[in-house]
């Protein structure tokens, strides 16, 4: 009996696909994942709001800018370790991954050393899915400091480490959250 439970438990573990949301500062990845989990799909949150906000108690206002080596590699921990949590789902959709955080740090032209490339090198998600800059639903707020403008080279930053991991992003249009559930499942269904 145990035996069996094993390779049932096993077997479980080995078919999840680990699903990535990315994109740009408000393009609608965390109401993504809200849907998601509504539906009752398994979702891992966005969690480097969780770093700042613990900062800012401590009157830190922006931690990523003040000191953005620290902050990454604090976040880079944090989402290997999501990404590595034993999952018996089929699939687990993640708010952001781990290569973001190299294109971010590009994004604002700092140098980094290679535990950030080689920490993304470990990590390979089943699918990705890439949300564009979407000015109508843009919104900044109390962690989402960036402006629109940035929005889209912060985009353009994302797309390019992915070609540079040479990894396949799938573009989710614009369009209602539910539209962009359907547009998911699909895809992972072919």
């Amino acid at each position: 009996m145990q035996k069996v439970l094993l390779i049932v438990y096993f077997a479980v573990h080995i078919m999840n696909k680990k699903i990535l949301i990315t994109g740009g500062p408000g393009t609608g990845k965390t109401e993504l994942i809200k849907g998601l989990e509504k539906q009752g799909f398994n979702c891992e949150k966005e969690i480097s709001r969780e770093i700042t906000e613990n900062e800012q108690k401590k009157g830190v206002e922006q931690f990523f800018l003040k000191d953005p080596i620290e902050f990454s590699k604090r976040l880079m921990v944090l989402r290997s370790n999501q990404y590595k949590k034993i999952q018996n789902e089929e699939y687990t959709f993640f708010d952001r991954g781990v290569h973001e955080i190299i294109a971010y740090l590009n994004f604002i032209k700092i140098k980094y050393d290679d535990f950030f490339i080689e920490r993304a090198k470990e990590i390979v998600y089943d699918k990705i899915f890439i949300l564009p800059p979407w000015k109508e639903i843009y919104v900044n707020d109390s962690q989402r400091y960036e402006s629109f403008e940035q929005c889209k080279q912060i985009h353009s930053e994302i797309v390019k480490i992915y070609k540079d991991f040479e990894i396949e992003i799938i573009t989710l249009e614009k369009d209602s959250v539910k539209q962009r559930i359907n547009s998911i499942l699909k895809l992972l269904k072919e």
